[in-house]
């Protein structure tokens, strides 16, 4: 028996989804006795005049059945002697795409149905497109309703074409085309005499058949962190589910988003020590010792995975209220769940032609490539690399409504995006104080720049004056995160050390941003240092020690963006 294959069947309204799986479960004998009995019982009251009407079997809602479409997600699982299924039976109406896009996401496979007499449609566009940027490779197109054209080749053969334009636009990699009829079950589970002139397989014997199996593997060993397990104090472990790779007791794997690295001390399958675990299987991992752990983080091996914190992705959106350039969601990567920013819409795409439209706005179920800053670096990649951390999901911080879904397109790397500033000896520091602070009179919100600037070392001229900024010309910067201070005396780089070596010289001092920090003796520097903690603080600790409108200034802009 070959593996699980989990699918999902989408296309435009009244096109027979619903029916159509229902006629597979019906006369492939998946029905209880009195699940059958009720079917006929309530076919009875139903549209088709007597008729079996199979999409009962799945339309479960009330408002379903009074209205004669799909609401809602329904899944059916069912097994036949050469497979075991799970089907997403999906709406067809634009109005329900986003409880579609839900569908497509779990799917390996989309089944989408083609009404034969009126070809494909824009939302059978839609779908197709929607299911592609799921990471749905392997495609069914089932010409339904051929029947009602009397079977006609030349018909299919021109709607054939249609798909084929379609798979071409789309760089769809594996579809299949049968012509069927759900309602009188031609090409559903057994080939149909009145299709002599198509030589394939029918729907179910094609599902049965199919090889979903990913053609090329993800790289590495990864597992996104969703729990960390201490049960009592002798014991730190970390649960999540194996998304590529393997893991052997006795490996060094390395943390992210922190790059530490560690061995892997024992693993924990289902509450019984292994020697190792494989990809699909819900671990718990010990380490050989106490590291920077917690839920988001990734633990990885040879998968060249990064972290990031600028991101362009394709996005559906999925809400009601139109998108707002400038607006905060929760950003959800994996296990992850961050606050970021939607810092810009590159373009729309046009469902029905694919082309790229400029656009400032996004309403319910358009598709475009947006722009995402995120609040922090955290593990993700590209999702054709990995696919558990290149999709994401974007939530309405008020409502806690899924506002969009879509996947990661490309990413800015943290070690490219934080090129030292300053650089001398080995000793290296990034250069936030060249931010510059806008208040963007289109937003409503203030953002900063961070314009390019070269490695400055020892004895380069550093320029100290902007439009937003203007520092003295003798001063020290104290860079806590990359544990340096750097001395600037008459606009030159006198010095860059560790900031372990540095002493209080009596001349201004500014923090890594830019911010004048508010120190007159080396006990007051120290007193800083260690309420700091040499990294993050709270917000009463940087009110006390810090001032922003010392050195800096924020400017007005037209509408000026950071990405």
């Amino acid at each position: 028996m070959k593996g699980l294959l989990k699918f999902i069947t989408c296309g435009s309204v009244d096109d027979g989804k619903s029916t159509l799986i229902g006629h597979i479960l019906y006369d492939a004998k998946l029905l209880y006795a009195d699940q059958e009995k009720a079917l006929e019982l309530d076919s009875k009251l139903g549209s088709r005049e007597g008729a079996i009407d199979y999409s009962l079997l799945l339309d479960g809602l009330m408002a379903e059945r009074e209205q004669g479409i799909t609401i809602d997600v329904a899944y059916r699982y069912f097994t036949t002697e050469h497979r075991s299924f799970i089907v997403a039976d999906t709406p067809g109406h634009e109005e329900y795409t986003r409880n579609m896009a839900v569908g497509a996401s779990f799917a390996d496979l989309a089944v989408i149905l083609v009404d034969a007499q009126k070809g494909v449609l824009l939302q059978t566009r839609r779908h197709a497109r929607i299911c592609a940027l799921m990471g749905i490779r392997y495609f069914i197109f089932a010409v339904n309703k051929m029947d009602l054209i009397g079977y006609d080749r030349d018909k299919f053969l021109k709607i054939e074409a249609q798909i084929e334009a379609l798979k071409e636009e789309l760089s769809l990699e594996h579809i299949t085309v049968i012509p069927v009829s759900a309602t009188e079950g031609d090409n559903v589970t057994k080939k149909s005499e009145k299709l002599p002139w198509y030589e394939g397989e029918p729907i179910l014997a094609c599902l049965e058949q199919i090889d979903v199996s990913r053609e090329t593997k993800e790289e590495g060993f990864y597992l996104p962190v969703q729990r960390v397990c201490r049960p009592n104090h002798t014991f730190r472990g970390f649960q999540g589910q194996i998304e590529a790779g393997e893991i052997h007791v006795g490996d060094e794997i390395t943390i992210l988003p922190g790059n530490e690295k560690a061995t892997v001390k024992s693993i924990l399958t289902a509450g019984k020590e292994s020697e190792a675990a494989v990809m699909g299987s819900p671990v718990t991992i010990q380490l050989d010792r106490e590291v920077d752990v917690s839920r988001g983080s990734v633990l990885t091996k040879g998968g060249d995975l990064a972290t990031a914190q600028k991101f362009t992705a394709s996005l559906l959106w999925m809400d009601d209220a139109a998108c707002s350039v400038g607006s905060d969601y929760f950003v959800k990567i994996g296990t992850n769940l961050m606050t970021g920013t939607l810092a810009e819409i590159c373009y729309k795409i046009d469902v029905n032609t694919g082309e790229h439209l400029q656009a400032d706005t996004l309403r319910k179920n358009e598709i475009a490539v947006c722009s995402i800053l995120l609040d922090d670096y955290i593990p993700l990649d590209e999702f054709r690399r990995h696919r558990t951390l290149g999709e994401l999901i974007l939530i309405d911080r008020i409502s806690n409504m899924t506002s969009a879904c879509g996947v990661i397109e490309k990413f800015v790397r943290k070690d490219e995006a934080e090129k030292p500033v300053f650089s001398y000896g080995g000793v290296k520091a990034r250069g936030d104080i060249f931010e510059e602070f806008y208040y963007n009179m289109e937003k409503s919100v203030i953002t900063k720049r961070k314009p390019q600037h070269p490695t400055y070392t020892v004895g380069d001229t550093i320029p100290t004056k902007s439009e937003t900024y203007g520092y003295p010309e003798c001063f020290d910067i104290v860079i806590l995160r990359d544990k340096t201070a750097v001395k600037v005396r008459e606009n030159k780089i006198e010095a860059i050390l560790p900031l372990e070596e540095y002493r209080y010289s009596g001349v201004p001092v500014v923090n890594g941003r830019g911010f004048a920090v508010r120190v007159n003796s080396q006990s007051e520097l120290e007193e800083y240092l260690e309420s700091c903690g040499q990294g993050d603080a709270a917000k009463e600790t940087l009110n006390r020690w810090l001032d922003f409108g010392a050195y800096r200034r924020v400017i007005f802009h037209a509408d000026y963006w950071e990405i």
